[in-house]
Formats: structure tokens, C-alpha cells, sequence
């Protein structure tokens, strides 16, 4: 049944469809009761999850009735919309002893944080395994209990499966990397293959000329087909796919159009229901097949289908490797025999070769060693020949090597490995070594190839993975700190307006008048911390301008040696340069809290100096700035400095290490955010015991500086004496700015909308300014302003913001930050007005 929206639903303004899902149910059956009864403890929790981007979902009351938000609702799946508003326990009752744990510990107080906690859940009607982080929390009521408990939830399933995966499959090749028959290395893959996918039958085979050959196979609950088979009643499709390397998925043997009656006989014969067939390769008259089985029907899912390809890879790698091992057996066997026919052509496959070949013996020294030693390491071939080859492994890799080596003389066999020889610089050289046995007992021989390359290329690769974690981090980071920030916002505006008024009012006794300086200040420290959240969320509104960084550095350097101390020496240190692209205000900030961040780093005194030079970054590099012309404004202390850990944590908000209450750990965060919202970047240079440089990258201008005082006092207040039309979706918002208004002698006609305004002005209303948010449901304040500019040419429109949106606010707008105080509202208003009468 749809309802009415009431004063009733506010909070649920703007929480997507599950708000309205909420707003348009009948509470009054469930524990919470209806919703007008709603306590604001749950109102204002419930407001909050709504807007997060995050899945989040609240469990409230002894049942934990659940309410969710969208984001929730995706990871729900078929069982959204069912669910919202449901017990916890009837809701998912598969979980239900790990949730009725949730609740006792939550409503108790505590909270519980689980990484990676796997579970099994009916999302699609079917059994899923998942995995998941969870941080839950109670949610305190109005007597200050526990009167539900909050979650926070982030699906790591496809993590988790890709790191097992990986982890199968490395494990798998290191356990055929040994194995030097095909027979031991199918027999293996297909016993590990089968046990991963729960198959009732693995095997490899070969087949030729219509014949298929299983040597061995891997069986559960289905008798062995080892032995020879003929395939000609599966049919033309089937073996055609077989010559061609196709994949061969079938999921239902009765079903499959594919299969002929016979074949379908013969496969159900053999206790078949789906099978997955993959061609490793391709010989003359020959095919390499690798099948899994199970005997009933089954849909494999695609990464089923690409692990059997993956395994089948490698088992093709290691067969192979297995049967080139073995005609290098065979190879060295004749080798004595062939030497003086073929002496020429081994001599000059040894004087070409890329790769290090020698002659050694089990005691320890080569006997022979080929022109590559000398190119790749730099010894000569004398000094190879004189001392012993462990001494040229490094002390690391002696061990194992000589192990393999000594395995080797006990079992015959070639083996392969891989260690670390010394150059004759003092490097050292990654080398993948294939031995193998000589028939005299004594000697081996031993190729080496290079792998320098491809570990570095490993290494680099490895380097870029890790940024891109960290970079993937930091943004999931920002966008919830932006949006948490943005609320704040909203809740600030009407606390600091109040507040603001009863000081301008002189309102209460000298005492009451001092609490409410008091909280006015605490809302000012609030402002500044939802400043630095968005700052470093990238979400806080700028006016980026062209910037004299030489002039604000000159302009701050008296604020700064104050602050500082006189333990503290100030040095300055400014080179020609062009004008930087910088919010001013913001920037005196940025620069403010690298100072204070250097004296806190110096104790005991030291020097601060500030330098600020021109530099061009020719191509992106790894501290992440883009190509392009930059002013480097720079801070460098003589302080403790850093170590690696703490300069890779130390642009995460809330990251300290001045001790609990002693700093919110926003400053650097807030820096960074600054200076990546303008296209610039921000490096530290640090080693402890060595100081610390911090460094603000910012964009050259493209235009000039503008000479006037950008800091000149609030203009006097706007004389109103008309009529002010004022639009905000947020009722306490827009009573705050209203109040404000109404004192500035303006006529205040009220909008809680950008449509509901167009409609006043379309009736007949004639404002002389308008004042209105931006981020509104519907038509945003930009839009609105722009729709203005061609209807209501003239017409001036002050924008009232605390968040920078995608679709932005156009440069040209005037805009007042939230929150604000009266004076800061007037100040704009007679701006603006000033602005459009000279206009």
C-alpha cells in the first residue's frame, strides 16, 4: 500500500530504494511498530546507513528487525525485497546460530570483526559459498543501551576463490615440477583435479585414429576405465571437436544434442552424467585429452571450465618437460659414442650457445665451462676453472643447490633448480639451471639460462600491483569519508546558525552566554574537521584561482614563526616562478599544517625551511604525478624523520603517531586531498634520524595572478529590503538560513526543492536573490542556477554547498561554503549583490 510521505519520513529522504521501500510499509505489525513511533536514535542510524555507498545493514531490537540499504540490498540478491524488515534469524535462518551470536555479543555491547568469514548462503535459491569482512557494532538508544547492531559488510568471495585458485595451481606445478614420467604426472593431476572439483572420475588419455587410451584415471564411487576404448559411436560432432583442440562442455549427457544415442548408451554405461574434455595438444595422428566427469548431470560454472584448462596447461607443460627430459636421457646415454662424429657441431653449439654450459664433477669444480660464463658474469674462464663452483653460489642458495646436485648422483636422474652466482662486479645473477648425469659416475653436465630479466620484470610488476591496492584503498577510503563528511555538513549548518544567533542576540546570563561561546567553538572545530574530511576525500568544494605562491608564502611567514616557536628558525627560500592554480584559502591551510606538522617533528628545536622551485615531470613516475609543469612548494625539517611504514601510512585520515588525543590525523590526509583534487600530488622525503621533506606539487595557471587583496574583511551586511526566495531540501538547514535572512530585513519566501521554486516563480514571484543548496533530490542547486540564467537573466543566485559533486557548480556562480555564521552569509550576499548592480 503506498503512503503519503510525512513529516514522519524525512529521515528517509534521499536513501534511494530501500528508503522508499520503507516509507511505504506498514510498520505497525513488526517489533518496530509504526513508523512515526520510530525513536530518533533509530531514525538517525537509519538516515545514515541509507546514504552509504558501502553495504550496510542494521539488526534492531531483541529480534533484530533488519533494515538495509541499497548497496545491502545487491549483495541480498533474491532475497531483496523479502527480506527488509524481516527477523534476522527467520531471514536467514542457514546462519541463524552465527547471527544469534551477532545479537548477544552486540546488544551486550561489544563488537566483532571477522576477515574473509565464510559462510553458506541461499542468495539465488541455490547454496552459495561466500566470503566476507564484517565489523559489527551496537547502536546505542536513546538511555544510552545497546538498541541494535550495526554491520558493515564487504563481499571478498572473488578474492578469496582467485587466492585459492592460485594457490591450487601453484601448489599443483610445484607438484609435478619433480615428476619426470607422463604417467606419475597425470596420475597426480588428475587425483588433485578430481579432489578440487568433487569429480566422479579424472583421467588423461591419448587418442588416435578413433581410439582412446586411459592409462590410469582418478575415481570416486565409479569403476576405473583404465584400458583402450573406441570413440566412433560418440558421433562426428564429438570427435571433430576433438580434432580441431576444442573444449568439450556437456552438462546433461540425455540431453546434449550433441550425443547420439549410442553415445548417450555408452557414456551412461560408464557411469557419465556431464563431463568437461580439454585438448592439451596435438601430435600426427595424435590427441592429448584431459576429462573430468561427474556422474550425474551438473552445470560446471565457468571457473570450473577455465581451471580444467588452466590444470590442462600445465599438465601439457610438464608432459612435455617430461618427454624432453627424457630424450636428454636418452641423448646423454649416446652422447660417449656420437662425441667424434658430431665434436665440430658440439663445439660450436657450445662457443654460440646464449646459455652457461659446463662439465663438472661431484667434488666441486668444473672441468669445462662455455664462452657465455664469461659474457654473462664477467670471470674469465681460468678463474672459473680454479676454485670450486659453490663459491660462486651465493651463501643463500649453497645449501639446496648442493643437495640437488648430490640427489642427483644418488638417483641418476636429471633435475632442475635455480640459485644465485656471484659476478665479477659483486652482483649477482638469477640462473635456472637444467643437470643431468654422466654415465662415468663422476661428472655431470649443466645448462644455465639467465633469468634476471623476467625476475625484474616480475619484481616491477609486483611494485605496480601494490600501488594499485594502496590507490584502490585510499579511494574506497575517500568516497565513504566524502559522503560521511557531507552529512555532517547538513547537521552542522543549522547547529552553528543557532548558536551564532543567540551570541549575536545576547541571549541568556553571562554564564549561559559563555556555554554557548563554548559550543560555538566546538561547532567551529567541528566545521574544521569535516573540512579536512572532505579535503581529503577530494569532495570539498574549491575555487582554484591563479595563486602567487611566492606572495602567500611571505604573507604566512610571520603566522608560521609564531606558531613554530623560537626554538625554531624559519628559512625561505623562493625562486622566480609562474602562478600556481591553488584555492588560496586552502593552500595558507595546506602550508600551515606542513609547518606544524615539521615543529611537532622537532621536539627539541631545529630549522624549518620553505622553498618553492618550478618543475616539469616529463613522464609519469612512481610517486604517481602526471606529465605536465608544476611549483613545488616545499617544507623540510631537521627532525626525527620516518621510516618506510610510517611514510606509507601517513596521508590515511586518522593516521597519528602524536599519541591519543594529541591530533586527528586528518592534516596530511587533508593536504594530500587538496592537492590531487587540483591534478597535483604530494610527496615525502624522509629517512629517521634525517629529517622530512613534504612536498605540495601544484599546476602551473594558465592565466595570471590577480593583484587585488584576495583577504580583505567581510563586506558590511546586505541591507535586504526585499524579497529573498530560499531552497533546501533539509528543514532545520533551511530554518537556520531563514533566521539569518529574515535578521538582514529580507522577505523570506521558503522552497524544499528546485522544482517547488520554479513553480513560485513561474505563479508570479519576484525575488531580488535567491538562495539555494545544491546536492537536492531532483533538480540540483546547479542546475537550478543555470536554468535561471536563461529564464531569470539578472537575477542573482548564491549557491550554498559543503561538497564538490561530479556535475560540479560552475566557476562563474558565487557559492557559500556550509556551515556558515551570519556574518559569513552577509558577507556573501553583499558580494553578490555589489556584484550585480555593477554588473
Amino acid at each position: 500500500m503506498h503512503r503519503t510521505p510525512d513529516a514522519a519520513h524525512d529521515f528517509l529522504t534521499g536513501g534511494g530504494a530501500c528508503a522508499r521501500l520503507i516509507g511505504e510499509r506498514d510498520w505497525s505489525a513488526t517489533p518496530l511498530g509504526p513508523i512515526a513511533t520510530w525513536p530518533q536514535s533509530l531514525r538517525t542510524a537509519t538516515a545514515i546507513l541509507l546514504r552509504s555507498p558501502v553495504p550496510i545493514v542494521m539488526l534492531w531490537g531483541e529480534a533484530g528487525v533488519m533494515l538495509y540499504n541499497d548497496a545491502y540490498s545487491a549483495f541480498a540478491g533474491g532475497r531483496h525485497p523479502e527480506l527488509l524488515g524481516s527477523e534476522v534469524r527467520l531471514g536467514w535462518p542457514e546462519v541463524a546460530d552465527f547471527n544469534d551470536n551477532v545479537m548477544k555479543v552486540g546488544l551486550a555491547g561489544g563488537t566483532l570483526h571477522y576477515h574473509d568469514q565464510e559462510l553458506t548462503l541461499y542468495r539465488h535459491g541455490r547454496p552459495e559459498q561466500v566470503w566476507m569482512d564484517l565489523d559489527y557494532s551496537p547502536v546505542l538508544d536513546e538511555s544510552g543501551t545497546p538498541g541494535g547492531v550495526i554491520c558493515i559488510l564487504a563481499e571478498t568471495t572473488e578474492r578469496v576463490a582467485s587466492e585459492r585458485r592460485t594457490a591450487f595451481l601453484l601448489a599443483l606445478a610445484d607438484a609435478l615440477r619433480p615428476l619426470d614420467t607422463p604417467d606419475a604426472i597425470t596420475r597426480l593431476a588428475a587425483e588433485r583435479l578430481g579432489e578440487r572439483l568433487d569429480a566422479s572420475r579424472v583421467f588423461y588419455a591419448e587418442i588416435v585414429d578413433g581410439r582412446m587410451t586411459v592409462a590410469c584415471d582418478h575415481a570416486r564411487g565409479v569403476a576405473s576405465i583404465v584400458g583402450d576404448h573406441s570413440l566412433e559411436a560418440f558421433g562426428p560432432d564429438l570427435l571433430g571437436a576433438y580434432r580441431i583442440g576444442t573444449p568439450v562442455v556437456v552438462r546433461d549427457v540425455g540431453s546434449d544434442h550433441r550425443l547420439g544415442a549410442e553415445a548417450r548408451t555408452g557414456l551412461t554405461e560408464r557411469q557419465v552424467g556431464a563431463f568437461i574434455d580439454v585438448i592439451l595438444f596435438e601430435g600426427t595422428g595424435r590427441v592429448g585429452l584431459l576429462a573430468v566427469q561427474s556422474a550425474t548431470p551438473r552445470v560446471w560454472t565457468a571457473a570450473e571450465e577455465s581451471l580444467v584448462q588452466e590444470v590442462g596447461e600445465r599438465v601439457k607443460t610438464a608432459v612435455e618437460r617430461a618427454r624432453a627430459e627424457e630424450g636428454l636421457r636418452r641423448l646423454n646415454e649416446t652422447l660417449e659414442e656420437q662425441i667424434a662424429l658430431r665434436s665440430a657441431e658440439r663445439d660450436r653449439l657450445w662457443t654460440l650457445s646464449q646459455d652457461m654450459l659446463a662439465r663438472a664433477d661431484y667434488a666441486g669444480m668444473m672441468s669445462a665451462v662455455s664462452p657465455a660464463w664469461s659474457r654473462l658474469l664477467g670471470w674469465t674462464e681460468a678463474e672459473l676453472l680454479a676454485r670450486g663452483y659453490a663459491s660462486f653460489m651465493h651463501p643463500d642458495d649453497q645449501a639446496h643447490t648442493l643437495a640437488a646436485i648430490g640427489r642427483m648422483a644418488e638417483t641418476r636422474r636429471p633435475t632442475r633448480f635455480e640459485n644465485r652466482i656471484a659476478t665479477r662486479d659483486g652482483g649477482w645473477k638469477d640462473i635456472e639451471w637444467t643437470v643431468a648425469p654422466e654415465a662415468d659416475g663422476v661428472n655431470f653436465v649443466a645448462v644455465g639460462r639467465d633469468l634476471s630479466d623476467s625476475k625484474a620484470r616480475e619484481a616491477d610488476l609486483e611494485v605496480a600491483r601494490e600501488a594499485l591496492r594502496q590507490s584502490q584503498k585510499m579511494e574506497a577510503m575517500g568516497s565513504l569519508t566524502g559522503g560521511v563528511a557531507h552529512d555532517f555538513n547538513n547537521l552542522l549548518t543549522p547547529i552553528v546558525g543557532s548558536l551564532d544567533m543567540l551570541v549575536r542576540k545576547g541571549i541568556g546570563s553571562d554564564r549561559e552566554q559563555r556555554l554557548i561561546g563554548g559550543a560555538l567553538q566546538s561547532a567551529e572545530r567541528a566545521k574544521t574537521l569535516v573540512q579536512r574530511l572532505l579535503a581529503f576525500a577530494r569532495r570539498q568544494p574549491l575555487q582554484p584561482t591563479a595563486v602567487d605562491v611566492a606572495r602567500v608564502v611571505d604573507s604566512m611567514t610571520g603566522l608560521i614563526g609564531s606558531t613554530l616557536g623560537p626554538m625554531i628558525e624559519v628559512r625561505v627560500d623562493i625562486a622566480d616562478l609562474p602562478p600556481a592554480k591553488a584555492d588560496l584559502n586552502q593552500l595558507e591551510m595546506a602550508l600551515l599544517n606542513l609547518a606544524v606538522n615539521a615543529r611537532d617533528a622537532m621536539p627539541d628545536g631545529g630549522a624549518l625551511t620553505i622553498s618553492a622551485r618550478r618543475e616539469s615531470v616529463r613522464e609519469r613516475d612512481v610517486r604517481g604525478l602526471a606529465r605536465g609543469h608544476y611549483v613545488r612548494l616545499s617544507v623540510r625539517d631537521t627532525g626525527v624523520g620516518m621510516d618506510a611504514e610510517t611514510q606509507r601510512r601517513a596521508i590515511e585520515p586518522f593516521f597519528s603517531t602524536k599519541g591519543v588525543g594529541k591530533g586527528t590525523g586528518l592534516g596530511l590526509s587533508m593536504v594530500h586531498g587538496l592537492a590531487a583534487q587540483l591534478g597535483g600530488g604530494l610527496t615525502i622525503e624522509s629517512a629517521p634520524g634525517q629529517g622530512t621533506t613534504m612536498s605540495l606539487w601544484l599546476p602551473i595557471s594558465a592565466i595570471a595572478v590577480n593583484r587585488e587583496d584576495a583577504s580583505a574583511e567581510f563586506l558590511p551586511a546586505a541591507q535586504g529590503l526585499g524579497t529573498a526566495l530560499l531552497i533546501d531540501d533539509e528543514e532545520l538547514v533551511r530554518l537556520s538560513t531563514a533566521d539569518m535572512l529574515a535578521d538582514m530585513s529580507y522577505v523570506v519566501v521558503e522552497a524544499a526543492s528546485a522544482e517547488e521554486a520554479l513553480q513560485l516563480l513561474d505563479a508570479g514571484l519576484t525575488p531580488d536573490i535567491v538562495v539555494t543548496d545544491h546536492l537536492m533530490s531532483g533538480m540540483s542547486g546547479a542546475q537550478l542556477a543555470r536554468a535561471l540564467r536563461h529564464s531569470h537573466p539578472g537575477l542573482p543566485v548564491l549557491i550554498v554547498s559543503g561538497y564538490a559533486e561530479e556535475d560540479g557548480i560552475d566557476a562563474a556562480i558565487p557559492r557559500l561554503t556550509k556551515p556558515f555564521r551570519n556574518a559569513e552569509l552577509a558577507a556573501s550576499l553583499s558580494a553578490l549583490t555589489a556584484s550585480a548592480l555593477g554588473g
